[in-house]
């Protein structure tokens, strides 16, 4: 099995912690040379820092808030070609579709969405000049199977799902592939403050609250941020080259559907 990434550029958003930080770690493994992109740059410059560069890589790092999409298409002016692009991107906060406010959808759409889109914008022409390029776009469950609580998020991940799909048809013929990855529930600071919501709506104690979910998961575990960027990687690598708009479950077998 061909893994190796070695003289590959990729860039990694969200790169600063979870599961963003755990794929940066993972493609810099395999020999990508990896630019971070998050909005905190201690924590981009700490997290750069952790890469491995026993093959000659060479890391660098954007700080920019994904939600404001002019300075991110400012920033991205001089990055230069990138062969992998990982979309990731904190969820929106639990709550109820229904009472949710309409800035709420406007705020995670911009963030998600109109984001990754301003990527792409960025990355393919140069993807299409080299016929070579994979696109993979950290999701949820929740487009197969909507989650409770979690109202906008649903509704983003979604969309961002369709328009996946979309890209994967259109820029197949370039030998562009685009895939998302659907982690379940995952060891990072999303999950704690779901933890911690769910803990406080039901008046349970949060190791009670994390308990009744580990329960629905099959593996009785969460993930670690880890097994996410394995898949990620997986999808980035010479032997993913035949896999095209997927969605790939890593949940432990939580989700109810095929």
């Amino acid at each position: 099995m061909d893994l190796t990434l070695t003289g590959q550029r990729a860039l990694v958003t969200g790169a600063s912690q979870g599961i963003g930080r755990a794929v940066a770690t993972e493609l810099a493994l395999l020999g990508a040379s990896v630019t971070l992109l998050a909005r905190d740059a201690g924590r981009l410059a700490a997290t750069a820092a952790t890469l491995d560069t026993a093959q000659g890589q060479k890391h660098a790092t954007i700080a920019v808030d994904m939600s404001d999409t002019a300075a991110l298409a400012e920033s991205l002016s001089g990055l230069g070609p990138v062969d992998i692009l990982v979309n990731n991107t904190g969820g929106p906060p639990p709550g109820l579709a229904h009472e949710a406010d309409v800035e709420a959808f406007e705020q995670a759409f911009r963030l998600h969405l109109l984001a990754y889109q301003v990527l792409v914008r960025a990355v393919v022409p140069g993807m299409k000049e080299r016929r070579h390029g994979r696109i993979i776009n950290v999701i949820s469950t929740s487009v197969k199977q909507p989650l409770p609580n979690l109202g906008v998020s649903n509704t983003v991940r979604g969309a961002v799902a369709q328009w996946s799909k979309t890209l994967a048809n259109e820029l197949g013929p370039s030998n562009i592939t685009v895939n998302n990855v659907l982690p379940g529930a995952t060891e990072t600071e999303r999950l704690a403050a779901i933890i911690r919501n769910k803990a406080g709506k039901s008046g349970v104690s949060e190791a009670e609250a994390a308990h009744e979910m580990m329960v629905e998961v099959p593996l009785r575990r969460f993930a670690r941020p880890a097994e996410i960027a394995a898949a990620v990687a997986f999808l980035a690598s010479p032997s993913g080259s035949y896999i095209n708009g997927i969605n790939l479950p890593v949940d432990g077998g939580r989700t109810g559907c095929l």
